[in-house]
């Protein structure tokens, strides 16, 4: 009988182990957005990664592949600029997104009051724009 026992237990181990895993990938995962790309320049891949920091904030990471600088698009422009637009709010600077030239890479960090809010990137003549007014580049929507 305690055989029996032991084989009952440890299928729960096993079965709870593996709720308490997808629970934790399924945490991992839902802190990610993936951003589309606009026509400018289709082979960019971004995500955007959130997590509620003490304050109640969310700290927002946007990282970007394939992202050609701003100037080898067409038209050119000098400077990729990040906005954050919270849902019937005007859109709202974050601040200026710089390509690494040799991997065309880069990444981005802030924090933001805001759970409900679009993520965008835009090419801009000016990397300190009032509005955006280039090419839109990467966009997603977070809610958390």
């Amino acid at each position: 009988m305690k055989s029996g026992k032991k084989t009952v237990t440890l299928k729960k181990t096993v079965t709870l182990m593996g709720v308490t895993v997808l629970l934790f990938v399924t945490t991992v995962v839902a802190d990610q957005f993936k951003m589309r790309s606009g026509e400018s320049n289709p082979a960019a891949m971004g995500v955007v990664h959130v997590n509620t920091d003490r304050n109640g904030n969310l700290a927002l990471e946007l990282e970007a592949t394939h992202l050609a600088p701003p100037d080898r698009l067409t038209p050119a422009h000098s400077a990729y600029v990040v906005w954050v637009q919270p849902s019937g709010k005007p859109p709202e600077v974050l601040g200026e997104l710089r390509v690494n030239t040799k991997d065309e890479a880069a990444s981005f960090k802030t924090s933001v009051p805001y759970h409900n809010f679009d993520v965008f990137v835009t090419a801009e003549d000016n990397p300190k724009p009032e509005s955006p007014s280039g090419t839109e580049v990467l966009r997603t929507s977070v809610q958390k």
